[in-house]
């Protein structure tokens, strides 16, 4: 088999890449990774069931305004889905890559690092290719 073909097999048997991507909360891995996608846009981000996940609808904001300003920001912030390890992501431009942003790390919690390690057990156990953690 030449080196073409078997490299076409492998496209079509990987036609996702799936990073996780490990730091501290608020340290530039998304900037990076934009870079890296040469994109300025924002990543879009997806449930565990792989639903996008959209902005909250003008409603939705007036709501949360009742409540007061902290809470929108709270909310804004929590949709977008920053460190859910779970919640994966991709930019518009490059959507074969999907990212996963880790936790933030904090002294002393064990939970986080857990999750992580919990993660990556899961997806090095997947048998499906789609579902493989191909990088950290």
């Amino acid at each position: 088999m030449t080196d073409i073909r078997a490299a076409a097999e492998l496209r079509k048997k990987y036609t996702h890449f799936r990073i996780l991507v490990i730091g501290r909360a608020n340290a530039g891995k998304t900037t990076i990774l934009k870079r890296v996608c040469n994109t300025t846009e924002d990543p879009r981000f997806y449930d565990e069931e792989n639903n996008a996940l959209l902005e909250p609808t003008p409603e939705v904001i007036d709501a949360i305004l009742l409540l007061g300003l902290a809470n929108k920001q709270r909310f804004l912030f929590e949709q977008r889905g920053h460190h859910d390890i779970n919640r994966p992501f991709v930019f518009k431009e490059n959507p074969e890559f999907i990212f996963h942003d880790s936790p933030g790390f904090e002294a002393g919690d064990k939970r986080q690092l857990e999750e992580v390690q919990a993660f990556i057990k899961k997806h090095a156990m997947a048998t499906n290719p789609r579902d493989q953690l191909h990088a950290i």
